[in-house]
């Protein structure tokens, strides 16, 4: 299935999770993560099944003033 994670198009199988699209990028703690702009708790990356044409957000926090 096609997907966009960060913006950029990707290729995960069917079925995939947004562990999945997680494990793709392999973003380093700490992050949250959206799809279609709804916040995903942690505890729900491994349940929460990405549809094709998902948008994904990968998002580190940003420090500093």
């Amino acid at each position: 299935m096609n997907v966009f994670i960060n913006q950029n198009a990707v290729q995960l199988p069917d079925g995939a999770t947004v562990a999945d699209a997680v494990a793709h990028l392999a973003p380093q703690p700490p992050f949250a993560v959206a799809v279609n702009l709804q916040f995903v708790p942690s505890a729900r990356y491994a349940s929460h099944a990405l549809q094709s044409g998902d948008q994904i957000e990968i998002i580190a926090p940003v420090t500093g003033g």
